[in-house]
């Protein structure tokens, strides 16, 4: 994948929630993909007494969710554990594994929050300008907001509201479960992100591209190759579906 140069990652305290604040106002709310044909997921995990860091990333067809790619980096992280700023010690190590990946998919889920952040700049905004393209927060847990809780069946969602703003959706994607917190994170809105949640979803509270993302960070996935026919076909489809949103933007013009 194809990464955008946005700034330094050597940076102090200050200067990365600075840093925040400015890169904000880059997300994009506006939903800039009519369906995606591949879709990623993105984890980060520590491990071991040094707190070595594991970023992975997932590759999969979309709507029948098989598995094509799988990417996995370890390093040491160097910024410091501080709540709300997960980003700058997770991102250097997701990004490794997302050089690595051969495919371009049209939309990516992170593990972890997108608006749904103090400074509505969580991981999955920073990763989705980072990369420039779509990408959806998912998250196990809430950083910040109030919310109803939603019914218990299948598909029931709230809003998630912090200081009056709408930021996310608590989303139930499996039935009687405990639910998962949705938030933009770029080029998408908050309707598109519940439906291809939904969609990528095979059973299990997270969605298919989290779940194999967090397997893949936790080293039970090992690491596979996409073959150079399926690399040939996707780029292809890629193409083909660039010339029909180039076309339709000209038409609505």
């Amino acid at each position: 994948m194809e990464l955008c140069r946005l700034h330094e990652w050597d940076l102090s305290y200050v200067e990365a929630r600075e840093l925040q604040r400015d890169l904000s106002g880059l997300v994009s709310r506006r939903n800039d993909i009519a369906e995606p044909r591949l879709i990623a997921g993105i984890d980060a995990r520590y491990r071991g007494s040094k707190g070595v860091a594991t970023g992975a990333v997932v590759v999969l067809s979309y709507p029948d969710l098989k598995l094509l790619e799988v990417k996995a980096c370890r390093s040491e992280p160097v910024f410091p554990y501080i709540p709300g700023l997960l980003s700058f010690r997770e991102c250097p190590v997701i990004l490794d594994a997302c050089r690595r990946v051969r495919l371009s998919p049209d939309l990516v889920f992170v593990d972890g929050q997108g608006l749904a952040h103090p400074r509505r700049m969580g991981l999955a905004c920073h990763i989705g300008l980072l990369l420039d393209r779509p990408t959806i927060g998912c998250a196990k847990s809430r950083l910040c907001g109030e919310y109803e809780e939603p019914g218990q069946e299948l598909g029931s969602w709230a809003d998630l509201t912090d200081n009056g703003e709408v930021v996310g959706a608590v989303l139930r994607t499996k039935a009687r479960t405990r639910p998962v917190y949705l938030s933009i994170g770029n080029k998408v809105d908050l309707p598109s992100a519940i439906r291809w949640s939904l969609a990528s979803c095979k059973g299990y509270r997270l969605p298919e591209p989290v779940r194999l993302a967090h397997l893949a960070a936790s080293g039970e996935l090992p690491e596979t190759e996409p073959c150079a026919e399926d690399v040939a076909v996707w780029k292809d489809r890629k193409v083909r579906q660039s010339c029909r949103h180039r076309r339709h933007i000209q038409e609505e013009s």
